[in-house]
């Protein structure tokens, strides 16, 4: 499978995020590979979305977001880490959320880390998800471009899949515009 490149990173955040809908992440464990195909997401942009870490402007915790895109920008969030993908146009600011993934890949290993009752919830939410894959702080602004990174997305599977539209979970003010993107009928969204 082909890595993503820059330029797939380098456009408004929703486009993103419904592009990668179907993609593989791929955490690279020590000499384990966790993957799963990437069944839900969040676009977030800058100043003018109250629910976005860059609504209050660039301070130190968020400066990832007015970054390059393709790097991750990882922050705790009710003592989960949250892995988003730094996506936006050209000076701009973005990122997009990976809420959920159908895991692939090493699933015995994520089971260790998490130990769900049931296999659908292993990493059907963002902080469930990075627990399963070992995502913490010391991955923040690694290029998920780079063949040596140790998490990356790649294309998936020519698959047909329907796209369905929400507004975005747990945020107390949101745009008008609908930004959670997910795979409808599969069973790993949260």
């Amino acid at each position: 499978m082909k890595m993503l490149s820059h330029d797939f990173y380098e456009r408004d955040p929703a486009l993103v995020a419904t592009g990668l809908l179907g993609k593989v992440l791929v955490r690279k464990l020590d000499a384990e590979v966790l993957s799963g195909i990437i069944v839900e997401t969040e676009a977030y942009y800058g100043r003018h979305d109250p629910a976005s870490r860059a609504y209050r402007g660039r301070k130190r915790f968020n400066e990832l977001m007015f970054m390059g895109a393709g790097k991750t920008f990882i922050y705790m969030v009710h003592g989960n880490w949250l892995l988003n993908t730094v996506a936006h146009l050209k000076g701009d600011v973005g990122a997009v959320l990976i809420r959920a993934i159908e895991p692939r890949k090493g699933i015995k290993t994520m089971q260790k880390n998490r130990n769900p009752k049931k296999l659908r919830d292993l990493t059907n939410g963002p902080g469930k998800l990075t627990k399963a894959l070992a995502i913490t702080k010391e991955l923040n602004g690694i290029d998920v471009t780079q063949k040596a990174s140790q998490l990356v997305i790649l294309e998936g599977e020519k698959e047909s899949f329907e796209v369905c539209f929400s507004h975005r979970i747990g945020v107390k003010i949101d745009l008008p515009r609908k930004l959670r993107f997910f795979v409808k009928g599969n069973r790993c969204i949260s």
